[in-house]
């Protein structure tokens, strides 16, 4: 994928994300490219599953690079710089999807589940994403039972499954408790192990 800002006469950046920080806070604009070129994708491939379209995608990922290039001085480094960019990603994607329905989308609102609440811990039998995105009609239909979970679960499911994220670099990321990620993130796993099973059962049929 192109970068979305104009291209900077490349500079010898480093590899080491705190000393690109230091850079980029400095005013250094080839290492700002640079941890744009490094975390371009994963938040690209994040938004598209909240926003369902490219051209939608591709305005929240430029107000998010905006933002963080306009906020990167506040920048701490008390958490990850990828978690940091997530949480400015999803705020951003977040006020486009209210514009576009014309309600409140809240993350931290609670959503309805086929299973309803879930408070004990079971065994994890959760599809492997990796393993299902080995072929296509299995990544199709793992792509399909995604968009079919509610935003609050996908959202946790993306981050912990698929960007592997911890729990608290995903509560972070997503203003919730670690036991709301906790929650909704079995619950994701309960339905797309439902939604996939049933798929699987009947290939086997």
């Amino acid at each position: 994928m192109a970068t979305h800002l104009e291209p900077i006469a490349a500079a010898a950046a480093p590899a080491d994300e705190h000393e690109l920080v230091r850079r980029a806070q400095a005013g250094d604009l080839s290492a700002f490219e640079v941890i744009v070129q490094r975390y371009e994708h994963r938040i690209y491939r994040l938004v598209l599953r909240m926003m369902g379209n490219s051209a939608d995608t591709e305005d929240v990922l430029q107000e998010t690079f905006l933002k963080v290039f306009s906020k990167l001085k506040q920048f701490q480094e008390q958490s990850r710089l990828y978690t940091w960019m997530v949480r400015i990603a999803v705020n951003e994607a977040l006020m486009k999807l209210r514009k576009r329905r014309g309600n409140v989308i809240s993350l931290d609102a609670e959503v309805a589940s086929e299973e309803g609440p879930m408070v004990r811990e079971i065994e994890d039998t959760r599809p492997n994403p990796e393993a299902q995105l080995q072929t296509t009609e299995l990544g199709d239909l793992l792509q399909s039972s995604l968009e079919a979970l509610p935003l609050g679960y996908r959202m946790v499911f993306q981050l912990r499954d698929i960007e592997e994220l911890s729990t608290a670099e995903t509560a972070e990321a997503l203003g919730l408790s670690e036991a709301a990620v906790k929650s909704r993130l079995l619950r994701a796993r309960l339905q797309l192990h439902k939604r996939l099973g049933r798929h699987l059962r009947m290939e086997g049929a």
